[in-house]
């Protein structure tokens, strides 16, 4: 039932490797489809191209955003749940059939909606907003896939109890593991939010009820459609805080305040969903206030609280390593070569300065209705879910590919190259989206121009040029998740086997050793100028979202 891994130590559940693996591919399965779907979506955009029609681009909108936000994400967190609840812990999977009857729902789920969706049966969009109607299979589809993943979200409850029973826990769970069960709890709010919100439409839309509120839908769904991205956010950072450890020995250098932040987001940032239902009527002004400031505020702080944690515990691991030469030496000297580093910093770098500081800006009441509904929103979620979420998730499947799979890594050499063309194709077409957006670009219209519409508007000349790096940077992000997707399927259906540590392509780093405080008392010096350049970055873009309200509302 049990291997005992010859590079980590740890015990692993052969059954609950299975899974692993199995979600994992299937993972990579949506997000290949989805990536078809973006590149598509890019060609259409782009208006000298203008690839599909009108009914096909609304469709692969919905296909797209569903594979994309949903089945990719959804499916390798449960592998990540499996992972850091058996295989960290040196447990067993509690009830393996459960486990199985989730990947069952959950893949009957994905290929039901998928299914309908192509066939014409579902161009409603990712948020599927009431009234518009979808056939009843497109909402059952979407239910199994989430009872699926319910289902793997209770069996990670239910290993870390058995854990703890069998003592294999000593103290508090592992900080990576208490990530994840922050993750996991805020997947069962979302998860049941969504719930609320498909079951009456599945219903609605077979007949069986008569009338479905809108208003009630919204507000449920983005309980669902936010609060997932939470569990995105929750879980990248837990991957953060595991490449940290794994790739130089770095732990957080206060678990303490870091534990705090992952119970912060479990409090508050559901709450902060409501940024996206600040213009509707049915919900009043002070609760919108409320959810998006003082709730939001204290979501942001642990935010905050990370982004300074992850960078310090790799600059005081590095630092005890001996690269303590001036502000930056253990920065210069860090493992660049090993692809799951490289693809945790840059997806830091990308979620703080793209996906971060808009979701501040964005998510106010006040600054958002500048950009509500525009293209800039979809940049936002560019640099959050895909820089952030998704780069974190391709590179830490570099150290899953031979501890799993026990495979090497096919291409080690294009590898190391992935990360930084994914990121650079991503974070340009985000800052094209964000600025685009802030020209007034809408969101979701087929035709930029509005031709053949009852009315016309010229957009500013300059939006030609960043449609220009829109299409560029879609491209080359593309070209970088079709290398990370043949990476990992060569490597796990045709790789060498990775018969023990000498086969590892990528550094397992020992802890770093204990090591005397900085002669500043300043443990990490370098972070602290990094994240001093964020906030001026932060405080120049907030400053010129005030100005530019101001502006469009005539202040003088």
């Amino acid at each position: 039932m049990f291997r005992t891994c010859d590079i980590t130590g740890f015990k692993v559940d052969m059954r609950a490797q299975t899974l692993i693996r199995l979600n994992a591919v299937f993972a990579v399965i949506a997000l290949l489809v989805a990536i078809i779907a973006a590149l598509l979506l890019v060609l259409t955009r782009y208006q000298p191209i203008h690839l599909l029609d009108t009914e096909m681009y609304y469709r692969l909108i919905t296909f797209h955003g569903i594979n994309a936000l949903v089945f990719w994400i959804i499916f390798f967190e449960v592998a990540g749940l499996y992972f850091g609840s058996t295989v960290v812990l040196n447990n067993r999977l509690c009830s393996p059939p459960l486990g199985w009857l989730s990947l069952i729902l959950m893949v009957v789920g994905m290929i039901l909606t998928d299914i309908i969706i192509l066939s014409g049966k579902a161009d409603v969009g990712l948020t599927s907003y009431v009234p518009l109607k979808a056939h009843p299979l497109f909402y059952l589809g979407i239910i199994l896939f989430a009872v699926g993943a319910l289902i793997g979200v209770l069996l990670f409850f239910g290993n870390i109890l058995i854990a703890k029973r069998d003592n294999l826990v000593q103290g508090s769970l592992p900080l990576f593991t208490y990530g994840l069960l922050a993750a996991a709890i805020i997947a069962f709010i979302s998860i049941s939010s969504g719930a609320l919100a498909y079951i009456p439409a599945f219903l609605w839309s077979a007949g069986l009820i008569e009338h479905y509120d809108p208003a009630a839908y919204k507000l449920m769904w983005w309980g669902l459609g936010h609060g997932s991205q939470q569990i995105n956010v929750t879980a990248m950072i837990a991957i953060w805080y595991l490449t940290a450890n794994l790739s130089v020995g770095g732990t957080s250098i206060n678990e303490r305040v870091s534990r705090m932040a992952f119970f912060f987001y479990i409090l508050f940032i559901c709450l902060a969903a409501a940024h996206h239902i600040l213009t509707d009527p049915a919900l009043s002004s002070a609760w919108k206030v409320w959810n998006t400031s003082y709730a939001m505020y204290l979501a942001v702080l642990a935010s905050l609280i990370h982004a300074f944690a992850v960078p310090s515990a790799i600059e005081s691991a590095q630092r005890r390593w001996g690269y303590n030469r001036g502000l930056f030496d253990w920065l210069t000297k860090a493992p660049w070569g090993n692809p799951a580093f490289s693809s945790v910093v840059l997806a830091i770098i990308g979620f703080g300065f793209i996906g971060g500081i808009t979701g501040v800006i964005y998510g106010m009441e006040q600054t958002n209705i500048i950009v509500h509904n525009t293209l800039a929103i979809v940049g936002h979620f560019k640099g959050t879910v895909v820089i952030g979420t998704t780069l974190t998730f391709m590179g830490v499947t570099y150290y899953l590919i031979p501890l799993i799979f026990r495979r090497k890594i096919v291409g080690f050499g294009l590898a190391k190259i992935q990360p930084w063309l994914f990121f650079f194709g991503i974070a340009i077409l985000a800052i094209s989206m964000i600025v685009l957006g802030q020209f007034g670009m809408p969101r979701r219209h087929w035709d930029a121009t509005f031709s053949g519409g009852p009315f016309s508007y010229e957009f500013n000349p300059a939006v030609d040029f960043f449609w220009a790096l829109l299409l560029l940077g879609g491209v080359l992000a593309f070209i970088g998740a079709l290398i990370w997707i043949l990476i990992v399927v060569v490597s796990v259906f045709f790789g060498p086997k990775v018969n023990g540590p000498e086969d590892m392509q990528l550094k397992i780093s020992p802890l770093a050793p204990e090591g005397q405080h900085n002669k500043s008392g300043i443990e990490a010096p370098g972070t602290v100028a990094l994240v001093g350049v964020f906030f001026v970055t932060f405080i120049i873009l907030f400053a010129l979202n005030w100005k530019w309200l101001a502006a469009t509302w005539m202040v003088e």
